[in-house]
């Protein structure tokens, strides 16, 4: 008796092991490191979407942090980034994903400059010390401000996370 159970479920095991294969999750493979896309939208002076293989995705540049739309020279830094990037093929470097699923990346144009240190050099973007440790964006931030570029034409700039800070805390 024991072993016509024993069968039986060896012969269920074996009718049913298909199924059970196709309700487990498919494996999840990393992305890859980089790609090549066409930039087809600038959000923000540090926000894109760009264009591979007729899918899209947003990229924020890595370790800036550029003025908000609304902010003083938001704009501009919008404009730059357009200027120096839309309609381009550039290579995305994908350092990781952001809460919002934007792809948090460094974005290298096609003379091989990268835009996040174009951005900071311009003086259009500060350094975003808490998610980056290269130190060249801080020495290129160093020099826009001390060479009066950009932003550090203006009088005491706002950093783009203390401006969020403060449109969160009104009314």
């Amino acid at each position: 008796m024991l072993k016509k159970i024993r069968m039986m479920v060896l012969k269920v095991c074996w009718f049913l092991s298909p199924l059970i294969f196709l309700l487990l999750p498919a494996p999840i493979f990393p992305a890859p490191a980089s790609f090549i896309a066409e930039v087809v939208a600038v959000l923000e002076g540090d926000m894109m979407k760009v264009m591979k293989t007729r899918q899209i995705f947003t990229v924020r540049l890595q370790g800036v942090d550029a003025p908000e739309k609304n902010q003083p020279y938001g704009e501009q830094a919008k404009n730059f980034t357009e200027s120096t990037a839309f309609g381009k093929k550039v290579v995305v470097n994908l350092k990781r994903e952001d809460q919002q699923s934007h792809l948090v990346a460094e974005v290298i144009l096609e003379d091989g400059r990268s835009l996040n240190r174009e951005l900071v050099k311009a003086g259009f973007a500060w350094w975003e010390r808490d998610q980056s440790n290269d130190l060249s964006l801080w020495q290129l931030e160093n020099k826009a401000r001390e060479e009066k570029r950009g932003l550090w034409l203006g009088k005491d700039p706002i950093p783009p996370w203390e401006f969020r800070a403060q449109m969160r805390s009104r009314p």
